[in-house]
């Protein structure tokens, strides 16, 4: 039953030495067992035909994908999926010998269980948080900065894996971790703590209404916003603001938030030029083009660094929709070239 639990529920497919290593961890223990992983035979046995090996992907599914429809369907027949699945990993990456290994240069051949953990377990929580998953993560949190699990996290992001800084001393925080997957519960309690600084920027200079935004996660954008020494237009090292990445990533409920706020211009360039709109321009996203564009603020127009505007940017993108919004403004130059001369046509 635990195994169907994990390949039914799993945010990706697993390989056979993940599900077979998720399966020997003892919740809340502070140690792995090794004998207590299964063979993947045994497993399969267990299963009775309903489990088999996908042996061009090594990964473990079930026989049929009727049965993964049904087992979704009724998610009691395990009780309570995430939380148990959060438990785990958060059991696994609090483990001694998974906190044993160096974040510099680690060996990760005898932990087959640890990716799936690090970028998983969050997802999991916030989905279903109980009690034990809580205090887990919190454990987790206490030395944080310098666990495995943070850096395999952060260098799974393609957006910021190239400007990890591991060199700085304050890396990667609970509050930007908690941020990160939208786990309400445990921002709301960090918020409350004394001395926490809700605006650090991380090793990648993000801060957590940044990730928070970044990740569409509105319940936890709406949080920070509440506290009063928030900086919600506060951009980081690259200058893209909160703002700019909810633009970027299409997340419209976000970008309406912060332009609720007196303090976000909504035209605010980074450090290459590319505004709010620009961004939202270059991912396609009209949604929020329509939002942005309804500010008087924003300048239709306005080219990055490169003379490149959003319309050329749309146009190179193949944004059909939003070429047509753009071609609707006033403001909007339609035949202006680049610094090299290239048109949006």
């Amino acid at each position: 039953m635990a195994a169907l639990m994990w390949i039914s529920h799993a945010e990706r497919p697993l390989k056979t030495d993940e599900l077979c290593h998720a399966l020997a961890v003892e919740i809340g223990s502070p140690n792995l067992h090794p004998d207590d992983v299964p063979s993947i035979g045994t497993l399969l046995t267990c299963c009775q035909g309903l489990v088999t090996v996908d042996k061009e992907a090594s990964t473990v599914r079930l026989i049929h994908f009727t049965l993964k429809e049904y087992l979704l369907a009724h998610p009691d027949i395990f009780g309570k999926v995430h939380s148990t699945m959060a438990e785990t990993c958060l059991s696994y990456l609090n483990s001694q010998q998974v906190r044993a290994l160096s974040w510099t240069s680690p060996d990760l051949q005898g932990q087959p269980f640890l990716e799936y953990s690090s970028l998983y377990w969050g997802v999991h929580a916030r989905r279903d948080l109980s009690d034990c998953a809580r205090l887990l993560a919190l454990k987790l949190f206490d030395d944080y900065n310098h666990h495995i699990s943070t850096k395999v996290l952060l260098e799974s992001q393609p957006d910021t894996s190239n400007d990890i800084d591991f060199n700085k001393p304050f890396l990667f925080s609970g509050l930007h971790c908690a941020s990160f997957f939208g786990i309400t519960e445990i921002v709301a309690g960090f918020i409350e703590m004394e001395g926490c600084d809700i605006n650090q920027r991380d090793c990648v200079d993000n801060t957590p209404l940044a990730w928070a935004a970044l990740k569409g996660h509105g319940r936890v954008v709406e949080i920070l916003l509440r506290e009063g020494d928030i900086g919600p237009d506060k951009p980081g090292e690259e200058g893209q603001t909160p703002l700019c990445l909810a633009a970027w990533k299409g997340h419209e409920g976000v970008v309406k938030m912060l332009l609720e706020r007196d303090e976000v211009n909504p035209d605010t360039p980074d450090i290459d030029g590319h505004t709010p709109l620009l961004a939202a321009a270059w991912s396609g996203h009209e949604g929020v083009v329509k939002i942005l564009l309804q500010r008087a603020e924003v300048n239709p127009d306005r080219p990055c660094n490169d003379g490149r505007t959003p319309l050329w940017w749309a146009a190179k993108n193949g944004n059909e929709g939003v070429v047509e919004i753009l071609l609707q403004q006033d403001e909007v130059n339609p035949d202006k070239p680049d610094d090299v001369g290239r048109t949006p046509l």
